[in-house]
């Protein structure tokens, strides 16, 4: 079935919620979680209560989270020292902190292992709501490819949460910030991201019931040590539609250039809603280009818009191809823009599921990388507009 390309102005999404921090990385925030997955499978079909946020006492008791003093995690950041920040953004700053592996109880810096503490603005209405998603949603979703929520605390105004630390930061700056401390990705690396995030989502969506994770962006997948990604930031996190519904209908968030077109114009949200956003994504990965980008020429402003007649002339795929990469299957980069024109179709229907996504990912990550192809294949990373 044929899809048909959304075209969505800057001026049609004001979005509530704008881009959000990476909270567990050592990178700056800004403002605004392989195989194991089949030992998780029973994670995903696990009763999950039904989330009504409406005050403190809405936290799950059914998670095995940790419940932290305020105390203790100001002797794990060393008092929330300003040398411990790891970010900073409008829900509030990340520090660095040092705990017991197994107690979980703070220890001296050096020792113990590393975590990342989000301390949360205070008096903001918006930024409880979403702790409060956070703190059920991870505290009952357990992934490979889920960022680790250890625990939390709440004392009278103050909220935190406390993960594990990502000691690569975010997909966002790889692929985007230049300078010696972010060399450009691999084809490989980029394909092993992309299928780590795409089983996170595939998670998700079978839970039961269950989960649209409704904010997947660059700078909400967090890498390890060894680039294995990990889904994080689940604030607008929302249960999908029950038995007999098709879509949830609900306030349009999330951050301009990734919402799908059907959401933001009827407020009715599925799961091919995330997959239209791991298209995006799989689109910056494919050109090494921000969705939305004010710096570029008005036709280039947004990415999906622009690339659309590329990605569906095989002629034209591989100039719009990052031209950082030195290496990359031929075949891999045909079948990789051919499954990003799919995710972006215009009508949810016409998607495919995010384990069809997988699998298609599974395949292209086994294929062979060939050499650079001459400049008469790729002239531009962005070409002219005709």
């Amino acid at each position: 079935m044929g899809c048909f390309w959304s075209v969505i102005s800057c001026e049609q999404f004001k979005p509530v919620r704008h881009v959000s921090s990476s909270s567990m990385t050592e990178s700056n925030c800004q403002q605004t979680v392989n195989r194991e997955e089949g030992n998780n499978s029973s994670s995903s079909e696990r009763n999950i209560k039904k989330i009504a946020i409406r005050s403190e006492g809405d936290i799950l008791q059914s998670s095995n989270l940790k419940n932290f003093r305020l105390s203790e995690l100001k002797a794990a950041t060393r008092n929330f020292r300003p040398d411990s920040v790891l970010g900073e953004g409008g829900f509030g700053s990340v520090f660095k902190g040092w705990i017991d592996e197994n107690t979980l109880m703070p220890s001296k810096p050096g020792s113990g292992i590393v975590v990342a503490v989000k301390k949360l603005n205070l008096h903001s209405l918006q930024g409880h709501e979403e702790w409060l998603a956070e703190v059920n949603y991870l505290g009952q979703l357990h992934h490979p490819n889920l960022v680790k929520l250890l625990g939390y605390s709440l004392e009278n105004e103050h909220r935190l949460l406390v993960y594990e630390f990502m000691p690569r930061g975010n997909l966002e700056n790889h692929l985007f910030r230049r300078g010696t401390s972010f060399h450009p990705l691999s084809w490989n690396l980029r394909i092993k991201i992309a299928l780590g995030s795409a089983k996170g989502v595939r998670f998700l969506h079978d839970a039961k019931p269950q989960v649209i994770y409704r904010d997947f962006k660059t700078s909400n997948i967090l890498l390890d040590s060894d680039y294995n990604a990990k889904l994080s930031d689940f604030g607008l996190a929302k249960d999908g539609p029950t038995e007999g519904d098709t879509h949830v209908t609900t306030r349009v968030m999330g951050t301009h250039g990734y919402a799908a077109p059907e959401y933001l114009s009827t407020g009715h949200l599925t799961a091919k809603s995330d997959v239209y956003s791991f298209g995006v994504v799989l689109l910056e990965l494919f050109t090494g280009k921000r969705a939305i980008d004010n710096n570029r020429p008005n036709y280039q402003l947004n990415l999906v818009e622009w690339a659309a007649p590329y990605l569906k002339n095989k002629r034209k795929i591989l100039s719009i191809l990052d031209s950082r990469l030195e290496a990359y299957s031929l075949d891999g980069a045909m079948k990789t823009a051919s499954l990003t024109q799919q995710c972006l179709c215009n009508e949810g229907k016409s998607r495919p599921n995010m384990n069809e996504v997988v699998e298609a990912l599974e395949i292209i990550q086994d294929l062979k990388l060939s050499s650079k192809p001459s400049r008469s294949l790729r002239k531009n990373t962005f070409p002219k507009q005709h």
